[in-house]
């Protein structure tokens, strides 16, 4: 073999050991507004270790919570579609602007236990997916928050209570039913609810045990009120021209991650609306219940 020839073979061997690392390891950026601690992380965790078992270490994902890359939920679908982040998981109330279909899962009243929301996220799923499709998405799992209540500084168990409170709501669902019950509603994402509690922009808030436990809301309030009024979803979504990119093995090992995933926070959210309780009591706030 002549130098040339030695030169020649030693280029190729480089360029094929390169194209062997870059198809050995895929690594996604993974957006969550939410904290670290709340059901959906853990769950995002749950996928990401699912799948790089699943994968053989072939994907791996990066996590950011609570806002930390940049988007905020209502931000999340465009940026996915866009190709700007490979996978997000996002609460889906924000993006009712952009489909109706989102705000289903929020209804006040339709589904309060976990069992009713979960038939009802089966019902709409070909719906959601035709809805992520058209924007260039491909849905792999959902997850529900637990039922939302009222936190504030005092019980807000009749419509009198309601008069006026300036509160936190999560979509236009809750901004209509709350401003009809006599109070002042304002739409805010998450990573805003707790600067405008701080500032007394907002006296109370709509949300789950579980999203004011993540947040240490008890630093602000003192009561939560329960009143079961909707158990949204959070959905985990990813761009689909990297999805095409997959092979077929890895599809399936995208998707058999996200049921494990999906499956364990549906089973997850009885028992953590219990540690809620305790961590909120065990915090000096008074839970109204009944």
């Amino acid at each position: 073999m002549n130098w040339i020839s030695r030169i020649a073979a030693g280029l190729m061997a480089l360029s094929f050991t390169a194209v062997t690392a870059n198809a050995a390891e895929i690594n996604w950026d993974m957006a969550n507004e939410y904290n670290d601690t709340s059901i959906h992380a853990e769950g995002d965790k749950m996928f990401a270790k699912q799948l790089e078992i699943n994968s053989k270490g072939k994907i791996k994902i990066t996590h950011h919570f609570g806002g930390s890359i940049g988007f905020k939920s209502k931000d999340q679908l465009d940026a996915v579609g866009d190709g700007a982040l490979p996978i997000a998981d996002t609460y889906v109330g924000p993006l009712g602007g952009i489909n109706p279909m989102f705000l289903l899962p929020s209804l006040p009243f339709l589904a309060a236990t976990p069992e009713d929301a979960r038939r009802l996220y089966e019902i709409a799923k070909p719906h959601y997916e035709a809805i992520f499709d058209a924007n260039n998405q491909v849905l792999l799992y959902s997850s529900p928050w637990p039922p939302s209540g009222i936190w504030a500084k005092k019980p807000v168990d009749n419509k009198g209570a309601l008069t006026n409170l300036k509160i936190r709501t999560y979509d236009a669902n809750g901004t209509v039913t709350l401003k009809e019950a006599g109070a002042a509603p304002i739409q805010l994402s998450w990573a805003d609810v707790v600067p405008q509690l701080s500032t007394g922009g907002i006296s109370a808030v709509l949300t789950s045990a579980e999203g004011g436990t993540n947040a240490k809301f008890w630093e602000h309030l003192s009561h939560f009120t329960e009143v079961n009024y909707a158990m949204p979803l959070n959905m985990v979504h990813m761009n689909k021209d990297v999805w095409n990119g997959l092979s077929a093995d890895l599809q399936k090992a995208v998707m058999d991650a996200a049921k494990v995933a999906e499956d364990r926070n549906w089973n997850a959210v009885k028992a953590r609306v219990a540690k809620n309780y305790e961590d909120m009591k065990a915090n000096n706030m008074t839970v109204v219940q009944g």
